[in-house]
Protein backbone atom coordinates (compact mmCIF):
# COMPACT_ATOMS: atom_id res chain seq x y z
CA UNK A 1 0.00 0.00 0.00
CA UNK A 2 1.46 3.28 -1.06
CA UNK A 3 -0.42 5.32 1.78
CA UNK A 4 -0.35 9.10 0.23
CA UNK A 5 -2.76 7.42 -2.70
CA UNK A 6 -5.19 6.41 -0.11
CA UNK A 7 -8.29 8.63 -0.77
CA UNK A 8 -6.87 10.20 -3.41
CA UNK A 9 -9.48 11.22 -6.66
CA UNK A 10 -8.45 9.55 -9.48
CA UNK A 11 -9.80 9.94 -13.38
CA UNK A 12 -8.27 7.71 -15.67
CA UNK A 13 -9.18 8.08 -19.69
CA UNK A 14 -9.50 5.19 -21.25
CA UNK A 15 -9.85 2.65 -18.48
CA UNK A 16 -12.06 0.21 -20.13
CA UNK A 17 -9.12 -1.94 -21.78
CA UNK A 18 -5.45 -2.39 -21.36
CA UNK A 19 -3.18 -0.18 -19.76
CA UNK A 20 -5.58 2.26 -18.53
CA UNK A 21 -7.71 -0.97 -16.63
CA UNK A 22 -4.17 -2.06 -14.87
CA UNK A 23 -3.77 1.20 -13.94
CA UNK A 24 -6.87 2.37 -12.98
CA UNK A 25 -7.48 -1.58 -10.67
CA UNK A 26 -3.09 -0.25 -9.47
CA UNK A 27 -4.90 2.62 -7.66
CA UNK A 28 -7.96 0.72 -6.35
CA UNK A 29 -5.97 -1.39 -4.78
CA UNK A 30 -4.14 1.48 -2.75
CA UNK A 31 -7.18 2.59 -1.67
CA UNK A 32 -7.57 5.40 -4.58
CA UNK A 33 -11.34 6.72 -5.87
CA UNK A 34 -11.31 6.00 -9.56
CA UNK A 35 -13.13 7.72 -12.11
CA UNK A 36 -12.91 4.70 -14.98
CA UNK A 37 -13.73 6.48 -18.19
CA UNK A 38 -14.33 4.79 -21.30
CA UNK A 39 -16.30 5.76 -24.70
CA UNK A 40 -18.03 2.70 -26.20
CA UNK A 41 -17.04 -0.35 -24.35
CA UNK A 42 -19.18 -0.17 -21.54
CA UNK A 43 -19.07 -3.72 -20.34
CA UNK A 44 -15.52 -3.68 -19.98
CA UNK A 45 -15.71 -0.25 -17.70
CA UNK A 46 -18.22 -1.62 -15.48
CA UNK A 47 -15.82 -4.50 -14.96
CA UNK A 48 -12.68 -2.37 -14.44
CA UNK A 49 -14.88 -0.59 -11.72
CA UNK A 50 -15.66 -3.46 -10.04
CA UNK A 51 -12.71 -4.81 -9.82
CA UNK A 52 -11.42 -1.37 -8.34
CA UNK A 53 -14.05 -1.95 -5.70
CA UNK A 54 -12.54 -5.50 -4.98
CA UNK A 55 -9.15 -4.50 -4.40
CA UNK A 56 -10.91 -1.90 -2.17
CA UNK A 57 -11.14 1.54 -3.76
CA UNK A 58 -14.11 3.16 -5.10
CA UNK A 59 -15.04 3.42 -8.37
CA UNK A 60 -17.53 5.38 -10.66
CA UNK A 61 -17.65 4.84 -14.44
CA UNK A 62 -17.86 7.98 -16.92
CA UNK A 63 -18.53 7.74 -20.64
CA UNK A 64 -17.59 10.36 -23.11
CA UNK A 65 -15.63 10.81 -26.30
CA UNK A 66 -12.39 12.78 -25.70
CA UNK A 67 -12.27 14.14 -29.18
CA UNK A 68 -14.61 16.35 -27.83
CA UNK A 69 -13.27 19.77 -25.86
CA UNK A 70 -16.49 19.90 -24.29
CA UNK A 71 -16.92 16.42 -23.72
CA UNK A 72 -13.02 16.65 -21.63
CA UNK A 73 -14.20 19.18 -19.40
CA UNK A 74 -17.63 17.02 -18.55
CA UNK A 75 -15.71 13.90 -17.97
CA UNK A 76 -13.71 16.08 -15.11
CA UNK A 77 -16.62 17.54 -13.77
CA UNK A 78 -18.39 14.42 -13.30
CA UNK A 79 -15.23 12.97 -11.62
CA UNK A 80 -15.56 16.12 -9.15
CA UNK A 81 -18.97 15.56 -8.66
CA UNK A 82 -18.71 11.90 -7.74
CA UNK A 83 -15.34 12.31 -5.49
CA UNK A 84 -15.70 15.87 -4.68
CA UNK A 85 -12.14 16.59 -5.74
CA UNK A 86 -9.36 15.32 -8.63
CA UNK A 87 -6.26 14.43 -7.32
CA UNK A 88 -4.75 12.71 -10.40
CA UNK A 89 -5.35 13.07 -13.94
CA UNK A 90 -3.83 10.30 -15.81
CA UNK A 91 -4.52 10.90 -19.21
CA UNK A 92 -4.02 7.32 -21.10
CA UNK A 93 -7.26 8.01 -24.07
CA UNK A 94 -5.42 7.47 -27.71
CA UNK A 95 -5.12 5.83 -30.39
CA UNK A 96 -3.20 5.12 -33.76
CA UNK A 97 -6.67 4.90 -35.99
CA UNK A 98 -5.22 3.55 -39.07
CA UNK A 99 -1.51 2.43 -40.57
CA UNK A 100 -1.06 4.57 -43.02
CA UNK A 101 2.29 5.30 -45.65
CA UNK A 102 3.24 9.13 -45.55
CA UNK A 103 1.93 9.18 -49.86
CA UNK A 104 -1.97 8.37 -48.70
CA UNK A 105 -2.44 10.57 -45.41
CA UNK A 106 -5.68 12.67 -45.37
CA UNK A 107 -6.41 15.98 -43.75
CA UNK A 108 -9.67 13.72 -42.21
CA UNK A 109 -6.82 11.20 -40.61
CA UNK A 110 -4.69 14.02 -39.99
CA UNK A 111 -7.54 15.57 -37.76
CA UNK A 112 -8.45 12.19 -36.42
CA UNK A 113 -5.37 11.31 -34.71
CA UNK A 114 -4.31 14.77 -33.22
CA UNK A 115 -7.80 15.04 -31.50
CA UNK A 116 -7.77 11.95 -30.01
CA UNK A 117 -4.70 12.11 -29.03
CA UNK A 118 -3.49 15.73 -28.50
CA UNK A 119 -5.98 18.04 -28.62
CA UNK A 120 -7.84 15.32 -25.95
CA UNK A 121 -5.22 15.25 -23.13
CA UNK A 122 -4.91 18.88 -23.54
CA UNK A 123 -8.25 19.73 -23.07
CA UNK A 124 -8.62 17.26 -19.90
CA UNK A 125 -5.85 18.99 -18.38
CA UNK A 126 -7.30 22.27 -19.05
CA UNK A 127 -10.40 21.30 -16.96
CA UNK A 128 -9.11 19.57 -14.25
CA UNK A 129 -5.73 22.50 -13.53
CA UNK A 130 -9.17 24.69 -12.54
CA UNK A 131 -9.89 22.14 -10.11
CA UNK A 132 -6.42 21.35 -8.68
CA UNK A 133 -5.89 24.86 -8.25
CA UNK A 134 -8.88 25.14 -6.28
CA UNK A 135 -7.84 22.10 -4.55
CA UNK A 136 -4.47 23.29 -3.86
CA UNK A 137 -2.18 21.50 -6.21
CA UNK A 138 -2.59 17.84 -8.16
CA UNK A 139 -1.04 15.90 -10.50
CA UNK A 140 -1.14 14.99 -14.17
CA UNK A 141 0.78 11.78 -16.08
CA UNK A 142 0.14 12.03 -19.59
CA UNK A 143 0.59 8.47 -21.92
CA UNK A 144 2.87 8.59 -24.51
CA UNK A 145 4.78 6.40 -26.21
CA UNK A 146 8.32 4.46 -27.47
CA UNK A 147 7.00 5.42 -30.90
CA UNK A 148 7.56 9.58 -29.50
CA UNK A 149 11.81 8.54 -29.37
CA UNK A 150 11.98 6.17 -32.25
CA UNK A 151 9.66 7.44 -34.98
CA UNK A 152 6.87 4.40 -34.58
CA UNK A 153 6.46 1.58 -36.77
CA UNK A 154 5.84 0.68 -40.51
CA UNK A 155 2.58 3.61 -41.17
CA UNK A 156 2.78 4.97 -38.12
CA UNK A 157 4.34 8.09 -38.41
CA UNK A 158 1.62 10.25 -37.60
CA UNK A 159 0.65 8.31 -34.86
CA UNK A 160 4.34 9.12 -33.42
CA UNK A 161 4.28 12.45 -34.56
CA UNK A 162 1.47 13.05 -32.13
CA UNK A 163 3.15 11.28 -29.07
CA UNK A 164 6.05 13.26 -29.48
CA UNK A 165 3.66 16.55 -29.17
CA UNK A 166 2.44 15.07 -25.51
CA UNK A 167 6.37 14.44 -24.53
CA UNK A 168 6.82 17.88 -25.27
CA UNK A 169 3.59 19.56 -23.97
CA UNK A 170 4.40 17.53 -20.39
CA UNK A 171 7.58 19.25 -20.14
CA UNK A 172 6.70 22.71 -21.05
CA UNK A 173 3.32 22.19 -18.70
CA UNK A 174 5.35 20.85 -15.68
CA UNK A 175 7.00 24.88 -15.67
CA UNK A 176 4.29 25.81 -16.21
CA UNK A 177 1.90 24.50 -13.47
CA UNK A 178 4.97 23.89 -11.14
CA UNK A 179 3.72 27.16 -9.12
CA UNK A 180 0.15 25.74 -8.75
CA UNK A 181 1.70 22.72 -7.19
CA UNK A 182 1.11 20.62 -9.73
CA UNK A 183 3.43 17.64 -10.96
CA UNK A 184 3.41 16.81 -14.62
CA UNK A 185 5.15 13.69 -16.03
CA UNK A 186 4.30 11.25 -18.80
CA UNK A 187 4.58 7.37 -18.67
CA UNK A 188 6.17 5.92 -22.01
CA UNK A 189 5.15 2.20 -22.49
CA UNK A 190 7.04 0.04 -25.51
CA UNK A 191 5.29 -2.63 -26.98
CA UNK A 192 2.88 -3.66 -24.64
CA UNK A 193 0.68 -6.88 -25.43
CA UNK A 194 -3.41 -5.03 -25.49
CA UNK A 195 -5.96 -4.58 -28.01
CA UNK A 196 -4.08 -1.75 -29.22
CA UNK A 197 -2.06 -3.99 -31.21
CA UNK A 198 -4.85 -6.83 -31.35
CA UNK A 199 -6.13 -3.97 -33.71
CA UNK A 200 -2.82 -2.27 -35.56
CA UNK A 201 -0.38 -4.97 -35.70
CA UNK A 202 0.42 -8.45 -36.97
CA UNK A 203 1.40 -11.37 -35.61
CA UNK A 204 4.33 -11.17 -37.62
CA UNK A 205 4.51 -7.11 -37.17
CA UNK A 206 5.00 -8.34 -33.20
CA UNK A 207 7.43 -10.78 -33.80
CA UNK A 208 9.16 -8.00 -35.63
CA UNK A 209 9.32 -5.71 -32.24
CA UNK A 210 9.85 -8.28 -29.72
CA UNK A 211 13.40 -9.33 -31.61
CA UNK A 212 13.85 -5.78 -30.63
CA UNK A 213 13.09 -5.80 -27.46
CA UNK A 214 16.73 -7.05 -25.21
CA UNK A 215 14.28 -8.81 -22.54
CA UNK A 216 12.80 -10.61 -26.03
CA UNK A 217 8.90 -10.23 -24.87
CA UNK A 218 5.99 -8.30 -25.38
CA UNK A 219 5.47 -6.25 -22.25
CA UNK A 220 2.11 -6.76 -20.21
CA UNK A 221 0.10 -4.20 -19.25
CA UNK A 222 0.10 -4.44 -15.34
CA UNK A 223 3.78 -4.13 -16.31
CA UNK A 224 3.07 -0.18 -16.35
CA UNK A 225 0.82 0.21 -13.85
CA UNK A 226 3.81 0.75 -10.93
CA UNK A 227 5.19 3.71 -13.07
CA UNK A 228 1.78 5.35 -12.41
CA UNK A 229 1.21 4.87 -8.88
CA UNK A 230 5.14 6.19 -8.55
CA UNK A 231 4.67 9.31 -10.56
CA UNK A 232 0.95 10.10 -8.50
CA UNK A 233 2.71 9.29 -4.71
CA UNK A 234 4.05 12.69 -3.79
CA UNK A 235 5.51 10.33 -1.14
CA UNK A 236 7.88 8.37 -3.84
CA UNK A 237 8.41 11.37 -6.14
CA UNK A 238 7.25 14.97 -4.63
CA UNK A 239 10.40 15.68 -6.56
CA UNK A 240 9.97 14.72 -9.91
CA UNK A 241 8.23 16.38 -12.73
CA UNK A 242 8.28 16.86 -16.39
CA UNK A 243 9.58 13.72 -16.50
CA UNK A 244 9.07 10.86 -19.40
CA UNK A 245 9.49 7.42 -17.75
CA UNK A 246 10.33 4.66 -20.33
CA UNK A 247 8.57 1.18 -19.56
CA UNK A 248 10.07 -0.60 -22.95
CA UNK A 249 12.01 -4.05 -21.45
CA UNK A 250 15.47 -2.15 -22.79
CA UNK A 251 14.05 -1.72 -25.99
CA UNK A 252 15.01 2.12 -26.50
CA UNK A 253 17.14 4.14 -23.60
CA UNK A 254 17.13 7.69 -24.09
Amino acid sequence: MIEDLKGKSVLVTGASTGIGAAAAIAFGRNGASVAVHYNASRAEAEGVAAEVEKAGGKAVVIQGDVTSSATCKAIVDATVEAFGRIDVLVNNAGGLIQRVPVAELTDELFDQVLQLNVRSSLMCIAAAVVHMRAGGGGNIINVTSVAARHGGGPGAVLYAGSKGFVSTMTRGLAKELVKDNIRVNAVAPGVIYTPFHDRYSTPQMLEGFKATIPMNRIGMPDECAGAFLFLASAQMSGYVTGQILEVNGGQYMP
